[in-house]
């Protein structure tokens, strides 16, 4: 069927079995854009609709992008960059960026949230910390300015590694070394009425160890899960409960109403040797279970009422990536616009581009040439967590033991 000719209202997903209207799922998918075969953004729209995206979250700004989306009513988060925070406490600047970036393609484009570095807290740079907050404090500014506020959010994200403790999900803290720097951002999310966005990878848990973490539990597949002990909450999959461990953390600074969202969470469909559980059938597994829970409204067992709201990383295979195997295998889709695995809904084929990776033009302030430098591997979240590992054998025991008593 040509997706031009698709009715996108009447659009359903079969996945596993089970038929899903795609109005009902609002699917959020993560758009990277490290490669040099990817189609043209004109041609990633229709493969967008053939998903059910509603929403999509860029790691840049690409002007080529956000103008191929105008109209079609798909919300947009749009990235600025680690390597740009310093610039952004020059007000003359972050004007300048807003009016480039975001200004210039509203209301035709739903841009809603601009996400301002990627994972800085766990990068360890001193520079990087004392720059997040006043970046997201001058971008705000321009927005009011502009009378735009009340339209985009601002905000940043996270990587799970800011967390101490994930043991039980009850027991969530964040590191002693953070809270310093987290507490005035989430000063700052409460303030502006932002979403707290987090990056959770279950698979990293997985690869790490194996032995110790049920495939099920991190798959969404039937098992038989885990109760925490403090709350009497039961658990049948690590994403939900590292979910609640960020709200427990979020509580025990005494933020309790700021909304959480995870900005990325997905599955390699191929890795290296020593990449235990990248394959194809377990990517399947996660993404295609993952949208079915989506499409139930279900919240987690902390917070049963609140929608998931969930970008699944990511659309693309991406072949510039650098890092593992992996890295270059979260796609949903291949460069030629084909599924890399089947989940139910169809691809459509496009021409692939042979350009460089973002979108070009000189580097500058108002248009950064590629993606976010935070975003380029999301492996490296590991080596920056040194010790602490995914999560704590604490946590991994505890999994353990409950599953398999």
């Amino acid at each position: 069927m040509e997706l031009s000719k698709f009715c996108y209202s009447s659009l359903v997903f079969l996945i596993s079995g089970i038929v899903l209207p795609a109005v009902v799922v609002a699917v959020g998918i993560n758009y990277g854009q490290i490669a040099n075969n990817l189609p043209s953004p004109d041609d990633v729209v229709p493969l967008v609709r053939s998903i059910g995206a509603s929403r999509v979250k860029l790691y840049d700004a690409d002007p080529k992008v956000l103008r191929a989306f105008a109209n079609t009513g798909v919300e947009f988060i749009v990235g600025l960059g680690n390597e740009y925070l310093s610039k952004m406490r020059d007000p003359d600047k972050a004007l300048a960026w807003v009016k480039a970036n975001v200004q210039a393609h509203l209301p035709d484009t739903n841009i809603t949230c601009i996400i301002v570095g990627n994972e800085i807290l766990t990068f360890n740079d001193t520079s990087l910390n004392d720059n997040l907050l006043p970046a997201m404090q001058g971008v705000h500014a321009v927005l009011v300015n502009l009378g735009l506020d009340k339209q985009v959010s601002v905000t940043t994200a996270h990587s799970l590694a800011i967390l101490e403790t994930s043991y039980p999900p009850s027991a969530g803290a964040f590191r002693q070394d953070l809270i310093e720097c987290i507490t005035p951002i989430l000063n700052f999310n409460v303030k502006t009425g932002s979403p707290f966005l987090i990056n959770a990878y279950p698979f990293f848990a997985y690869k790490a160890n194996p032995k110790q973490v049920p495939i099920d539990f991190v798959l969404f597949q039937p098992n038989q899960g885990v109760v925490d002990p403090d709350t009497n909450l039961h658990y049948d999959n690590m994403l939900f409960a590292q979910i609640d461990a960020v709200y427990s953390a979020l509580a025990s600074l005494g933020f309790k109403k700021i909304p959480v969202q995870i900005s990325e969470t997905g599955w390699p469909s191929k890795g290296d040797e020593d990449e235990t559980g990248a394959t194809i059938e377990n990517a399947k597994k996660y993404n295609g279970n993952l949208i079915k829970l989506m499409s139930q409204k279900r919240g987690t067992p902390m917070r049963p009422n609140s929608d998931l709201n969930i970008y699944v990383f990511a659309l693309f295979n991406e072949n510039m990536k650098p890092g593992p195997t992996s890295e270059r295998n979260y796609g949903l889709f291949k460069p030629d616009g084909t599924p890399a695995y089947p989940l139910g809904f169809s691809g459509i084929e496009v021409s692939s581009n042979t350009t460089t990776p973002g979108y070009g033009g000189n580097v500058s302030v108002t248009q950064p040439a590629t993606s976010s430098t935070g975003y380029l591997s999301i492996s490296s979240a590991t080596e920056r967590l040194g010790s602490r590992g995914i999560l704590s054998c604490v946590w991994l025991s505890w999994i353990a033991l409950a599953l398999r008593s």
